[in-house]
């Protein structure tokens, strides 16, 4: 591993990897293969089909449900509503937020009673032999609906006239947070300058992961327990939630497990009403159920993420130096509370907010609303996009109305002396280069050269922009991580960790850390994820914390079974502990009188543990950190945008990003290519919209719901900057989310450079084509 302050990862190739930490996916053989074992592609295994029936209405009264036609279709083996799950409480929300007042969290339970809230609630289920058969009998259920006026615009939610979801949230208000020195911020703008301020839309969005939510639910009569098989992750949190909070069981009652997984970038990581009711109805039917989602089903009754609207100001001093930073929030919670929902307005952005600048004092109000909309939850950086949106696009505004270029603005503001403490916030950023990162980026996308190629695009009819954006990520700590190592007689070593892997490459980049420390090769070791059965305790892997915590966990976990080993290793060779080295896997004393070695591995010290005390060698770490890692960059996106159409291309897109050591340089570009692409998804196209009159979703397909496709995006020309965090031995401050947070600053800045000479000063995401066209065209009449 390296601990350069200065060294880089260069781009992917197509060739052998130059640096020799950047091992190729050790799972992708099998994924490439036709061997990844995903919970779709097993054969069904004696279970019942369930099929979930949802409301067709953003909010209406249930009067009556008839089923008995349903129920009577050969092969049908139950069709139930919420008065048949006896003994089912409701689904809790794990979130603690310091909120001025209690968190009002209204049930919501697996199925709707009396009301349904959101299109795409579940109503009722089936249970038949095939899946077809419960589709089919869905269609026999009728149920009358008294239809309720409903809200889904988020401005109008808190209006006094604005239709009420839930008698305990007046105003449709369930938590007002603030955090922050408001008196100092209000200080700090009377003495501004000048002052900025921007309203902002971060635009409602669905994970859209390529392998839709599975369950089955098995129930063990005998042993009186639960196994709940999902295409998910968390699976401790899950159990939790489950056990503790639905069934009212001990946590030992239920068993969650997670084969591999397609996707989920946090949408999988919370509990859903489907894993209670397959858990349910398997010990009602006395067999496994399985539930399997349609794309339609992920889209109105998954997890969706952001939406939220601030207003912002900034104050600056003469000379451009930032003085206060004052943000309120409206933001959406759904029809629910979610598991993590309202962190993603709170708790999370309160860390990122101010971004990678000197602001001596910060504010932030929040209200967490009530819609007739599918709930919030977590997405890929959840929280830190919109804190690091907020202040970035304050800055380009700053910069405009000052006449200063945004790229020496920032200058003058950057953290530049570590560590740095968040002035009210509290956060320390232990490391960074913000200002060299900058000035990378800016080579890097040759600004110099900009100008000629703005000229060339002009002659072409086209406009062209240059966007500057910054971020900065915050990698949290606690929940604390474990992890166990195992050594098999016969060769292996079994890692089990806490967090959970659903494509970050967990099963090489762990195993590199273990055969590092171990001495021994990366094809020795396998991991061990994603089951309580086998993984006592976990964090999961949200907040891009896997090697912060999971690592080190690992780590300590390889030193805990080097200590164990050590004594045995002594005691067998017949020489002083404290005498032996440590290579390669291999104890060595100095040679006998003989002259021969004396000499023995880890797996001849766990098989004589094995026969001598019945259980071989393993190691345990328990990591308990609540330090958080700063992950940080500058990018920067080259536009080209058709006026008569209003279409955009990125051209060009350049970061120079700083998550710390690299453990494996290539799995951490394709973690932040990935982030990239999801990232300018929602600035350019992505959007969850909702019927203001009715309350359907108008994109609930990807006939309506666009998703950044290979044509849509350029090559990424993309370098790391090593500088390591203390916050952690292994130096890594995780790249998980980061080019989620990076992108949509910074390619909106860039279009709205091209857009500016035309009078568009302010665009909201995402940019379509139809919204460009119109900005253009808005402008062009108000010049008239």
């Amino acid at each position: 591993m390296n601990d350069s302050t200065s060294g880089r990862s260069g781009s992917t190739h197509l060739g052998p990897p130059a640096d020799p930490r950047s091992l190729r996916r050790r799972e992708d053989a099998r994924f490439l293969t036709g061997r990844g074992d995903y919970l779709g592609d097993r054969a069904p295994d004696g279970e019942f089909a369930a099929v979930m029936l949802r409301s067709p209405h953003a909010h209406a009264r249930i009067r009556a449900i008839d089923r008995s036609a349903a129920a009577s279709l050969p092969g049908v083996h139950g069709v139930y509503t919420a008065a048949d799950l006896d003994g089912l409480a409701p689904l809790p929300t794990s979130i603690v937020i310091a909120s001025v007042e209690p968190l009002i969290v209204p049930p919501r339970w697996p199925l709707a009673r009396d009301i349904v809230r959101h299109v795409g609630e579940p109503v009722a289920f089936v249970v038949a032999d095939t899946e077809a058969l419960a589709r089919e009998a869905c269609e026999h259920i009728s149920i009358d609906y008294d239809i309720l006026p409903a809200v889904t615009d988020l401005r109008g939610a808190t209006d006094p006239e604005a239709p009420q979801l839930w008698p305990q949230a007046p105003g449709n208000i369930a938590f007002r947070f603030r955090r922050g020195d408001p008196a100092a911020v209000e200080r700090a703008f009377a003495k501004a300058s000048h002052v900025v301020s921007c309203a902002l839309v971060n635009n409602r969005i669905v994970a859209a992961a390529l392998e839709p939510r599975i369950a089955i639910g098995r129930y063990d009569a005998g042993a009186d327990r639960f196994h709940l098989e999902i295409s998910g992750a968390s699976v401790h949190d899950i159990r939790r939630e489950l056990a503790q909070g639905v069934f009212g069981l001990p946590l030992d009652r239920i068993r969650v497990s997670t084969p591999d997984v397609g996707g989920g970038f946090g949408m999988k990581n919370v509990t859903y009403p489907e894993y209670a009711l397959v858990l349910w109805a398997a010990r009602r039917l006395g067999r496994p159920v399985r539930w399997s989602a349609e794309r339609i089903e992920e889209f109105t009754g998954g997890a969706h993420a952001r939406d939220n609207l601030s207003t912002a100001r900034l104050a600056l001093d003469r000379r451009g130096r930032f003085l206060a930073l004052d943000v309120e929030t409206i933001a959406n919670l759904g029809a629910y509370v979610s598991s993590l929902g309202p962190g993603s307005a709170t708790n999370a952005p309160s860390a990122a907010m101010g971004g990678l600048y000197d602001i001596p004092a910060m504010a932030m109000d929040v209200r967490g609303v009530f819609t007739n909309t599918a709930p919030i939850d977590a997405y890929r950086g959840a929280g830190k996009p919109e804190a690091n949106y907020l202040i970035e696009r304050l800055i380009e505004a700053a910069a405009h109305k000052l006449h200063i270029d945004p790229a020496e603005l920032r200058r003058r503001n950057f953290i530049r002396s570590f560590p740095y403490r968040r002035p009210a916030f509290g956060m320390v950023i232990d490391s960074g280069t913000f200002p060299e990162n900058l000035e990378r980026a800016l080579a890097a996308a040759d600004r110099a050269g900009f100008a000629a190629r703005k000229r060339a695009a002009r002659k072409r009819g086209k406009l062209r922009g240059f966007g500057i954006g910054c971020f900065l990520e915050t990698s949290r700590g606690r929940p604390d991580e474990e992890a166990w190592l195992r050594v098999d007689a016969e060769g292996a070593i079994a890692m089990a960790v806490g967090t959970h892997s659903n494509g970050q490459g967990h099963e090489t980049s762990f195993a590199q850390l273990a055969a590092d420390r171990l001495g021994l090769p990366v094809e020795r070791f396998t991991l061990v994820q994603g089951d309580t059965a086998t993984v006592p305790r976990g964090g999961g892997h949200g907040g891009a914390r896997s090697l912060h915590l999971g690592g080190t966990a690992l780590l300590m976990a390889a030193d805990d079974l080097l200590a164990k080993a050590r004594p045995v290793a002594a005691q067998l060779l017949q020489v002083a502990a404290d005498s032996l080295s440590f290579a390669e896997g291999r104890f060595r004393s100095e040679p006998a009188a003989d002259g021969l070695p004396r000499e023995i591995d880890l797996f001849a010290i766990s098989s004589h543990l094995a026969e001598s005390s019945g259980a071989p060698l393993e190691g345990h770490g328990d990591n308990r950190c609540d330090v958080f890692t700063f992950p940080n960059g500058a990018q920067v996106a080259e536009v080209e945008i058709d006026p008569e159409t209003g279409a955009v291309a990125i051209e060009r897109y350049v970061a120079i990003d700083d998550y710390g050591t690299l453990i494996n340089p290539l799995l951490a570009e394709a973690q932040v290519h990935g982030g990239l692409a999801q990232g300018i998804g929602q600035a350019l196209m992505e959007e969850a919209l909702y019927d203001e009159g009715s309350g359907q979703l108008l994109s609930a397909t990807f006939m309506d719901y666009a998703v950044p496709r290979a044509a849509d995006l350029p090559a990424f020309d993309l370098e790391m900057v090593e500088v390591p965090t203390r916050a952690n031995p292994l130096g890594v401050k995780g790249a998980g989310q980061a080019g989620c947070i990076g992108a949509p600053q910074t390619v909106i800045h860039a279009i709205l450079d091209a857009l500016r000479p035309l009078g568009v000063t302010h665009l909201d995401m995402p940019a379509t084509p139809a919204r460009v066209w119109r900005a253009i065209r808005d402008a062009q009449a108000a010049k008239a």
